[in-house]
């Protein structure tokens, strides 16, 4: 512990306190109320000096001092081997002698806590479709709806926003004041070209009127929607949009479990819209800030340059791959 050379206790206060005590003969007591101290603390003090002299006035080190031995390298080693054989915890430490807790504690540290993690990691699987419109991407993300001060967390600070988001009611319960907008969006897989809305939810009715005005929009740049992929939402899983699918003629592909990557394209989408649009500047409302999707989603399809596209925005390579001019000029 850090003290300052003349603090009232440390070394130099404690020295005249004792010297008090065993030099000047003030009573215990009184040198102890003197230095603003117990008595135990100055008996104790003036004990130390008898004991080890004005070594025993500074601070001793507040280390144990005796510390527990960690587990030995090649015990560690020899629980590493026996558990890249898929033995469990207990069948280890009987087979070393040594406690289960102490096998758990190491297999935690050394990452081999879970036997899931013995396998191979999955390789990364890149892939991009051939053809427009035999994949796209679709989901959904959850935008805090800006509440009547306008502005919001990312402009004002969290601290901003617990205090105006929320609103307590009768029942003195605290509730969110404004609530979610969910961006709905979707990608083509080949071209990246890219359809959006704000939608108040993300019930199978809703989704099932994305995904038909999302298939119109790529129907007018002359694609063919063959194929969607989506996460294992309820919505996307519902009988009802299972159905919309098929009288579409659209295979539905839902996305491994805990695999957000799998839907890579639509995750990657969604980071730089939030970047360039949703948190590019400080909107006043939310209807706002979704006017200001269908001009950004216009750039992004238009002019903006992608990087997996050789620096091409999508309306070019869609053009690449089809030949197709009704989308517009590209500047």
């Amino acid at each position: 512990m850090k003290i300052h050379a003349n603090a009232p206790l440390g070394p130099k206060g404690r020295a005249t306190m004792v010297r008090r005590v065993l030099e000047e003969g003030i009573a215990l007591m009184e040198a102890a109320e003197a230095a603003g101290v117990s008595a135990r603390t100055a008996r104790k003090w003036v004990g130390r000096y008898r004991a080890e002299g004005e070594v025993g006035l500074v601070d001793r080190s507040s280390a144990p001092k005796r510390v527990h031995n960690t587990t030995a390298p090649e015990r560690v080693e020899a629980i590493a081997a026996l558990r890249r054989l898929r033995m469990t915890g207990p069948e280890i430490a009987e087979t070393l002698e040594m406690a289960t807790s102490t096998v758990s504690a190491v297999l935690k540290r050394i990452g081999l806590g879970k036997l899931s993690r013995l396998g191979a990691e999955e390789p990364i699987r890149r892939y991009e479709r051939r053809r427009a419109g035999e994949l796209i991407h679709i989901d959904v993300k959850k935008l805090g709806r800006i509440g009547p001060n306008g502005a919001g967390h990312r402009v004002l600070g969290r601290n901003w926003a617990k205090k105006t988001r929320t609103r307590t009611d009768a029942a003195g319960v605290r509730r969110l004041q404004s609530g979610w907008d969910r961006v709905h969006v979707c990608v083509d897989d080949a071209t990246r070209l890219a359809y959006a809305e704000v939608l108040p939810d993300e019930k199978a009715k809703t989704v099932i009127g994305f995904l038909r005005r999302a298939v119109a929009f790529y129907r007018s740049h002359g694609i063919t929607v063959e194929g969607l992929m989506t996460d294992n939402g309820p919505a996307y899983c519902s009988a009802a949009h299972s159905l919309a699918c098929r009288a579409m003629g659209i295979k539905h592909i839902r996305t491994r479990a805990y695999r957000p990557q799998t839907n890579g394209k639509a995750e990657r989408f969604i980071r730089t819209m939030l970047r360039e649009w949703a948190y590019a500047a400080v909107y006043g409302s939310s209807p706002e800030r979704a006017a200001a999707l269908s001009g950004w989603i216009e750039r992004y399809n238009y002019r903006r340059r992608h990087g997996a596209l050789g620096h091409r925005p999508p309306i070019q390579r869609l053009r690449e791959l089809t030949g197709n001019n009704v989308a517009g000029i590209y500047n």
